[in-house]
């Protein structure tokens, strides 16, 4: 058993060689005869990659998280063509392809080829003209969308940046999300069209299959037209019915994920919460199913059971919701602790500027944070000058700011990025400077107990007893 794990283990450490040795075998699928054997097995392996491409694409949270599904859907794309060329090399050469084409080829249509040329048609039909057709024009549409978008949201993350919303960390992160969407979407646009000629292969294959098995069944091997019909068109049935499930699975994938948005819940999760939040739609649903149900007679009970499914889960759904405002206004009655410390710790100056000495109500923050914190706009001060700012000694340096920043967005109509004010021991008492960026800008004193004297007619004021500015 351990061995086991260890070889799941290396295994799981070099998936890069696992891909490679996938793609390199679907690649010898093309001109590399395999045994009809190994051939059931490989075509099984493909619906289960199939369902696990659909759940994993039900599961994610956003569909840039599965940025490799395009890379994915051309190597099963090329893989499904491998199985399609070795399975008509098995119809063509010995007449059986395995057991897994000749259960699809019986017991799915019941041994009837015609039955199963429908059924052929009609999954072709629903995949290349409703799934992948629908599916690629979303991605087109889309990713044209977001390629639109790209410079203006560009844009609005370097006014984000600038004003002081977000940081440069946080900007960046914010830019790659946008290139991988633009990425990801522009590859979806072109993946789609793998999905389109996949769809058709499998049509002409199909064909193929069946007439080519009817020549050499009628004339190399002797077989009567019925028999050769029968045998060769069960079996091309079969192969194409086992290739076209996977592929519709994929197609269906490929359309969730194209078409659903970026949400914090799983699909499934999301599809519930929405369409059961109106409890009256499902009400009315189970009023009409009803309403069917007395009108057809032989079909009462399947409508009528329905109908009280939907009735009950309206009125869950209904208690439910009525249940949860009551909640939640029962727990913001309650005086909890942590929830009024929350509340202290919201409120802030307004502007931004940092609190004077001795003044509450403003965040606090620890010293590692204040120490990578970084404001566009900051102002520091010795501690001479730390009066200024000091409510408590009839300093009003915070509300000169804050109405400075007020003027200047009606005036502009546009608000400046917050200041910071703080002191600095480096500075010397009276000495204050301007920072932008953590970068200094302008360095000057001033002396808080002393008056400014400036002539305003612009002559000659004559000498005057004081410290020249």
């Amino acid at each position: 058993m351990s061995r086991v794990r260890q070889a799941f283990a290396r295994f799981g450490g070099n998936s890069d060689l696992g891909f490679v040795f996938g793609l390199f075998g679907a690649v010898l699928l093309l001109v590399v005869p395999v045994h009809k054997d190994v051939l059931s097995v490989l075509l099984v392996f493909s619906i289960a990659i199939s369902l696990l491409i659909l759940l994993t694409v039900i599961y994610v949270k956003e569909p840039p998280e599965f940025s490799v599904f395009p890379t994915i859907l051309l190597a099963v794309t090329l893989y499904r063509l491998g199985l399609n060329v070795a399975s008509t090399r098995l119809i063509l050469l010995d007449g059986d392809a395995g057991s897994v084409i000749q259960s699809f080829g019986t017991f799915v249509v019941g041994g009837n080829y015609v039955v199963g040329a429908v059924i052929f048609l009609i999954l072709v039909i629903i995949n290349f003209v409703v799934i992948t057709k629908g599916a690629g024009r979303i991605a087109e549409v889309t990713a044209r969308f977001t390629l639109d978008a790209m410079p203006g949201k560009q844009m609005s993350i370097d006014a984000e940046m600038n004003s002081g919303v977000i940081t440069e960390a946080q900007a960046l992160a914010k830019r790659e999300k946008i290139q991988k969407d633009a990425d990801f979407y522009g590859s979806m646009d072109g993946a789609s069209k793998f999905v389109r000629g996949d769809a058709i292969a499998g049509i002409f294959i199909t064909v193929v299959n069946v007439i080519g098995g009817i020549l050499i069944g009628y004339f190399q091997r002797d077989l009567a037209m019925a028999d050769a019909l029968q045998t060769y068109t069960i079996l091309s049935i079969g192969d194409g019915l086992v290739t076209q499930i996977p592929a519709i699975i994929v197609s269906i994938a490929a359309g969730i994920l194209v078409t659903r948005s970026s949400e914090e819940a799983d699909l499934g999760e999301f599809v519930g919460r929405q369409l059961t939040v109106y409890p009256k739609a499902v009400a009315i649903s189970g009023a009409m199913l009803l309403l069917f149900a007395f009108f057809l007679d032989e079909t009462f009970w399947p409508f009528f059971l329905l109908s009280m499914g939907c009735f009950a889960t309206s009125y869950f759904f209904k208690k439910k919701g009525e249940a949860e405002p009551a909640l939640l206004e029962e727990i913001g009655s309650t005086d909890h602790p942590a929830l009024s410390h929350a509340a202290g710790n919201r409120s802030h100056l307004d502007g931004g500027q940092a609190a004077g000495p001795g003044e509450e109500g403003a965040t606090q923050l620890s010293p590692m944070e204040s120490a990578i914190e970084q404001e566009v706009f900051g102002l520091e001060m010795g501690y001479g000058l730390l009066v200024l700012a000091d409510k408590k000694k009839g300093g009003d340096l915070l509300e000169r700011i804050t109405g400075a920043r007020t003027n200047f967005a009606k005036e502009m109509g546009m608000l400046l990025p917050t200041i910071g004010v703080r002191d600095n021991i480096e500075l010397e008492p009276n000495e204050y400077r301007f920072m932008m960026r953590g970068k200094e800008i302008v360095r000057s004193t001033i002396i808080p107990d002393r008056m400014l004297a400036m002539s305003m007619g612009g002559g000659d004021a004559g000498k005057l007893n004081g410290i020249p500015t």
